[in-house]
């Protein structure tokens, strides 16, 4: 299939599920506590430099070849001091995080997983180790990926359900879904809700993460430098989404942590004091992000949806060949055009069909004006129209006039035709009977360069409800 437009810049758009979380929670609060420590770059763990991201160290860069102590020493505080804080802090507050482990990291620091399972953490899978996979084959990255898995299970004792490598590449989250065995992949930082995305038949829950909502910007060129700049963001952010929550538009905050990070003594005290802000609102949900997946996929679960920006041609057309009233061709013109995602809606699906239509010079834009019926003429009587034309006159009830009424609608269709050599058209569905009459005598007066345009619109118009009939 050609010319098709893989990113999906729609989302669910205007059409945010109106829900709410368990117990009418307004807002599910997520803390995600990554653990590292141990699967950072370092030649001593088969890689070719130091580690040179996310440290105290600000603009680092990696030294090939070489160990560095003081990136390491920054990493062991995250594991030596850092997640026994975190620990505490989430303990006292009986909240249980999800941990985003690096397996190697895990492997390295028996006691602190123990520690996680003992305290009923989540634990999902932040990959083999801490490295980019941009550059990786799909072959390797595979292989990265069941090793991850293998020894997540190994020092564990549980297979993860959650996924998240963070220095992706563009093939992760095809490669993770086709494993089939994770609940949700978080590689992603595109919504504020769960959603679904399909991959070669196979339907993947995506709950996207954040990188603003994050300690991350402790270690940025451009983040936060105090305690209190982190605690105002992620009051703000919390304020933004419960207020949307209490207007049935309920989110997820995604929160995330690093334990050589948020573990330092004044980052912890912000998120004590967050997490106390939390605690003065009600209806304020605390789950795992299994939890945030069992609810979505209970509650949500995928929908098998025509997807016209996936479709053959064949399928395509047959789908949309009479959204234009018997005019194929604006459906061939429009299955040429970049689509993507974002036309698989109905709004989107009328952009493509009417740019073909406005892009086709004036004598085939006539003959899909001809293409039109009369109203409440010869072809309704004899069913002879089109199903979508039969119905849209039937609602308006064009199909039971008086013999006075039929008699009206006759000596205009004729006196229209005859000035403007095409049929008056309107989109019935938007007026009553009287209604239609009126625009009827209204338009008739009309100089034909204007009617003209006011037809092209009102066609436009008719396929904008068609297609609402068939598509979100």
């Amino acid at each position: 299939m050609k010319n098709r437009y893989p990113r999906n810049m729609l989302g669910y758009g205007p059409r945010i599920p109106n829900f709410h979380w368990p117990n009418g929670s307004k807002i599910a609060v997520q803390f995600v506590v990554n653990y590292e420590e141990g699967g950072e770059n370092n030649i001593i763990h088969g890689d070719k430099g130091s580690e040179a991201f996310l440290s105290e160290i600000i603009g680092a860069t990696s030294w090939p070849n070489q160990r560095h102590w003081n990136m390491e020493s920054i990493y062991e505080y995250g594991s030596r001091v850092g997640f026994w804080r975190l620990a505490n802090i989430f303990q006292k507050a009986d909240i249980r995080p999800t941990v985003f482990g690096v397996a190697t990291a895990l492997a390295r620091s028996p006691e602190q997983v123990a520690a996680m399972n003992d305290m009923d953490w989540e634990i999902a899978s932040h990959g083999l180790k801490w490295i980019e996979h941009k550059d990786m084959s799909i072959v390797e990255e595979r292989k990265q990926i069941r090793k991850a898995i293998a020894l997540h299970k190994e020092v564990t004792g549980k297979e993860p359900k959650g996924w998240y490598t963070g220095r992706c590449s563009m093939n992760t989250v095809n490669l993770v879904s086709s494993e089939k065995i994770f609940k949700y992949v978080s590689d992603a930082y595109d919504d504020d809700l769960p959603y679904w995305r399909s991959h070669k038949n196979l339907d993947q829950l995506i709950i996207p993460y954040t990188l603003d909502v994050n300690d991350m910007r402790f270690a940025s060129l451009q983040g936060f430098n105090s305690g209190d700049q982190f605690f105002t963001y992620l009051k703000d952010t919390f304020d933004c989404l419960y207020e949307e929550g209490r207007n049935g538009r309920a989110k997820i905050m995604n929160i995330g942590l690093h334990c050589r990070l948020a573990g330092r003594p004044g980052r912890a005290q912000a998120l004590r004091r967050f997490i106390d802000y939390c605690r003065d609102h009600e209806k304020v949900w605390f789950p795992k992000r299994e939890e945030i997946a069992d609810f979505w996929i209970e509650n949500n679960p995928p929908l098998p949806l025509a997807r016209p920006s996936q479709m053959v041609r064949s399928e395509f057309l047959n789908a949309f060949g009479g959204i234009f009233e018997n005019s194929r061709w604006v459906a061939e013109r429009a299955f040429e055009l970049e689509l993507g995602p974002a036309h698989d809606t109905a709004i989107g699906m009328h952009s493509a069909l009417s740019r073909s239509f406005r892009s086709a010079s004036k004598i085939k834009k006539l003959k899909v004006l001809k293409a039109h019926p009369d109203l409440a003429g010869k072809l309704l009587i004899s069913n002879n129209l089109t199903e979508a034309s039969t119905s849209e006159q039937e609602s308006a009830e064009l199909d039971k006039l008086t013999e006075e009424e039929f008699s009206i609608f006759s000596n205009l269709n004729h006196r229209y035709f005859e000035k403007h050599r095409f049929p008056f058209i309107v989109a019935v569905r938007d007026y009553d009977k009287k209604g239609i009459l009126n625009l009827f005598r209204d338009r008739l007066e009309n100089d034909t360069e204007l009617e003209f345009d006011r037809a092209c619109a009102q066609v436009e118009r008719i396929a904008y409800i068609r297609l609402q009939d068939i598509l979100p």
